[in-house]
């Protein structure tokens, strides 16, 4: 049996708060000769009185793959309603979990590539650009490697968890809150907002820049360097359980659906039996710092993939005796291709053309009731109100027969590593379910940001396909870069 690679990782600051950490960490299988040392992630909350989803059944045999036991414990898993930037779906709520292991870092493209098979060299840098149903793959041919049964049964589309296996998996959401937040309350797992060095994200914009681009000077954390890719894991110090880039870096796939937050099951929540979208967490290298939140959710389709997403391994504990998984995804309706789109500075409008004129079809361009202003700082004012109020502006354009589209091509500007709030209108005024949507944008440094998380959750029957991003306009390279992405969509009926 090969063994992964070892990776060393900083181990600064960790005494001060009395944990204890390897002195390096790999993902290598058990009886491999290696020693482990587990560390306890905190005092743990007395456990709430309910019923859990399944009887316990033992406790998972140790396994020296360098995984650090996080102690289960009750905490306030969401936000409070007076934290900036929260986002309507982060209920709080009191949920407890059990004990479980969790690895230190993101899984590298080396131990990545190695397993599955893939190109793309050895690199030390994590895996990003996977989907959902890649990293529960991934997670059962570790389970493999290492003579543990898979957590995972993958039949197509239709992924179940037996929780009484002890193999590697994807953490809940609620684990990797839990985990993430490390006994703290605040936005993040410290006591002030990230700045560039000490978490990898899009520096220019820390937390709370939107409202204060002209006044700086009151910012907690000021601006800093935009890297514009991710850096191997572990290269800032860790929260206080010794876990590295829960904020930043790469986001990571987590076992949940996405859906409203389930308040009566507090134990050990598995999330949504059905849905087309698979959560991620902690933002990443392209992301504002209001998007690596403790409590932001962000979500996919599962068969989509993200440069910034990736994913990091868990194992459990404590054995349960049930499976959870529920349906796979609906079917797709047929229809003719629609292409919208919202645009201001007439970037979004040359490439929404584009792909109307390689479809053969009309683009039709949202035009607002009350529309932007033409000047740049007085539009600056009325979209980041738009966004912090999380308005609906209402729109002139209407779609008649909404019925008879099957795939919805949706441009506009990424602003502020989302979606303008144009977008957000049309998105709840027609029913989506079953209908493809392909997101496509014009940014200037950003890509796709949070849009393509964001389009997903306003539109959560949908199936939204890899997003297209282009640099301002595209120049003389777009077309190709259009017609490169309509082709890799497959046949849109």
């Amino acid at each position: 049996m090969r063994m992964m690679t070892r990776r060393m990782f900083a181990t600064a600051g960790l005494a001060a708060v009395g944990t204890t950490v390897l002195s390096a960490c790999s993902l290598t299988p058990r009886n491999a000769g290696q020693s482990q040392d587990t560390t306890s992630g905190a005092d743990a909350s007395p456990v709430a009185e309910a019923t859990l989803p399944g009887a316990e059944v033992g406790d998972a045999e140790p396994v020296e793959d360098g995984l650090l036991l996080v102690t289960g414990g009750t905490f306030s898993m969401g936000s409070p309603e007076d934290e900036p930037w929260r986002v309507a779906d982060e209920v709080q709520h009191d949920v407890t979990v059990d004990d479980f292991f969790l690895s230190p870092l993101e899984v590298s493209q080396a131990d990545y590539n190695r397993l599955m098979g893939k190109d793309g060299g050895s690199s030390e840098l994590p895996i990003a650009g996977i989907t959902w149903y890649e990293a529960v793959a991934y997670c059962n041919a570790l389970s493999a490697e290492a003579g543990l049964e898979p957590a995972y049964a993958i039949d197509g589309d239709l992924v179940t968890w037996n929780r009484a296996a002890a193999g590697y998996r994807l953490p809940t959401e609620a684990e990797w809150e839990y985990a993430c937040r490390a006994g703290t309350t605040t936005p993040f797992n410290m006591d002030h907002s990230p700045s560039a060095e000490e978490a990898n994200y899009y520096g220019h914009y820390p937390y709370e820049i939107e409202g204060n681009y002209f006044n700086q000077d009151v910012l907690e954390t000021k601006p800093g360097v935009y890297r514009g890719e991710p850096i191997a894991s572990g290269s800032f110090a860790p929260n206080a359980w010794g876990l590295f880039d829960m904020h930043g870096n790469v986001a990571e796939w987590v076992w949940d659906r996405y859906g409203a937050y389930d308040a009566k099951t507090t134990e050990n929540p598995t999330g949504p039996e059905s849905g087309e979208l698979r959560v991620n967490r902690g933002g990443g290298w392209n992301d504002f710092a209001k998007n690596m939140r403790s409590a932001y959710r962000a979500s996919l389709t599962a068969t989509s993939s993200s440069p910034s997403v990736g994913m990091r391994v868990a194992r459990s504990s404590v054995l349960r005796e049930d499976v959870v998984g529920g349906a796979a995804s609906g079917g797709k309706v047929a229809g003719k291709p629609l292409v919208v789109f919202f645009s201001w500075s007439g970037n979004t409008q040359l490439i929404a053309k584009e792909v109307a004129s390689q479809l053969g079809v009309e683009a039709v361009e949202f035009v607002c009731e009350h529309p932007y202003s033409s000047d740049y700082n007085t539009c600056l004012d009325e979209a980041q109100r738009d966004q912090n109020q999380q308005a609906r502006p209402a729109l002139v354009t209407q779609i008649d027969d909404m019925d008879q589209y099957g795939t919805v091509y949706l441009g506009y500007p990424n602003w502020w590593a989302s979606i303008p709030m144009p977008i957000a209108t049309f998105l709840e005024s027609y029913d989506f379910a079953g209908k493809t949507i392909l997101p496509f944008c014009s940014n200037g440094g950003g890509g796709l940001g949070q849009s393509v998380a964001a389009i997903s959750k306003l539109a959560p029957a949908a199936h939204v396909g890899q997003g297209l991003s282009i640099h301002y306009s595209g120049g003389s390279e777009m077309p190709g870069e259009v017609k490169g992405w309509i082709d890799s969509q497959g046949p849109q009926d």
